[in-house]
């Protein structure tokens, strides 16, 4: 980096726990490129999965890595060849960049694209920085009235959306959603909005549940005093849901979400595990003939997003439970890594208004 380059201020993850305020070259968007001015940032469970485990399966920190995917910025400097986006307009930014071009792509399945690059995942630098360059395809112009906050929280929307799409979900079905944090939450409203005629939310922690149960939960049940198998059964006369969503990544919890499903339903596991394995008892999936489908992030899924929010259809509002300015970006990850001070989702706020 030359004395004369300019700089811009960014975190950057190096090892387990140490995570760092830098100063990087500032990016310059090239054709078909935007330069945008980020402004929220999500602290999203694999940010935290990276800050902790320093890994999640073979994506491993080997070198120093600006983590963060879910983000709004601000339009600043549109790149060669780029129309219809000015500057100082607010985008939500898709954080995947696939290929366009391998099977996967071309049959619509861009999230299982093997050559995407993914905000924050080694070795792409993510959004915990103050500008970025991002595709003009992958920036989503956000409607009057929407705050960058707002924006940021489309993505974690967007993969519930994903996983309910997984589900087929029917008008009058049963669910069940295991592990309440923003995903699962996310995941429940949407399921809600759908049609489902019951939720049951599984989730140890207190302030989780209670809010489950304001945001879409017909019932919660605590896994550290209850058999919650046995309490879904009896909330469903013996019948079993018909969609069961995992979402706490939890070593139990895979198998839970299938004994708590009917047969013939469907399990949809969302959550990451630490240990990077899942298991399931194969008696029990095979007898009830179950189908279990496994949520990589999300495709097509903003312009669906936005409209859900702008409708006031969902809110994503009450889950920006924390806000942080970037130098405090160790505070908040703390916060999050150790479920404190009743947080859902932490925000980063690298800038509050574009210039």
């Amino acid at each position: 980096m030359s004395n004369h380059e300019p700089t811009i201020r960014a975190a950057r993850l190096y090892a387990i726990r140490d995570l760092r305020l830098d100063s990087v070259p500032m990016p310059v968007p090239g054709p078909g490129e935007v330069l945008l001015k980020v402004a929220s940032v999500g602290v999203c469970g694999s940010d935290v999965h990276y800050y902790l485990e320093g890994r999640i399966g073979p994506q491993v920190v080997a070198s120093p890595i600006i983590p963060g995917h879910e983000f709004s910025a601000w339009v600043a400097q549109p790149g060669p060849g780029v129309e219809g986006l000015s500057p100082g307009q607010l985008v939500a930014v898709e954080p995947a960049v696939s290929c366009g071009e391998c099977e996967s792509c071309l049959e619509g399945h861009p999230n299982l694209c093997p050559k995407v690059r993914f905000c924050g995942t080694p070795p792409v630098d993510g959004a915990y920085v103050e500008y970025k360059v991002m595709p003009a395809a992958n920036c989503f112009p956000l409607p009057d009235g929407f705050s960058p906050d707002e924006g940021a929280l489309l993505e974690p929307l967007g993969i519930a959306i994903h996983a309910v799409d997984l589900a087929h979900l029917r008008p009058g079905y049963t669910v069940a959603v295991l592990g309440a944090g923003p995903i699962g939450l996310l995941t429940a409203a949407v399921a809600k909005i759908s049609g489902a005629a019951a939720i049951y939310v599984s989730e140890p922690l207190a302030y989780r549940r209670e809010f489950a149960l304001r945001y879409a939960a017909d019932a919660v049940f605590n896994p550290e005093t209850e058999d919650i198998v046995a309490g879904i059964m009896r909330a469903t006369n013996g019948r079993g849901v018909d969609v069961a969503f995992e979402a706490a990544g939890a070593p139990q919890t895979p198998d839970q979400a299938a004994a708590v499903t009917r047969p013939g339903g469907k399990v949809i596991v969302a959550g990451i595990p630490a240990d990077d394995t899942m298991t399931m008892n194969a008696s029990t999936v095979r007898r009830k003939g179950l189908t279990i489908k496994l949520v990589r992030r999300m495709k097509h899924t903003y312009p669906r997003a936005i409209s859900l929010v702008q409708k006031g259809l969902l809110d994503v509002k009450p889950l920006a439970t924390h806000t942080f300015p970037l130098e405090r970006i160790v505070e908040a990850f703390e916060i999050v890594a150790g479920y404190r001070d009743g947080v859902l989702r932490a925000i980063i706020r690298v800038a509050e208004a574009c210039a």
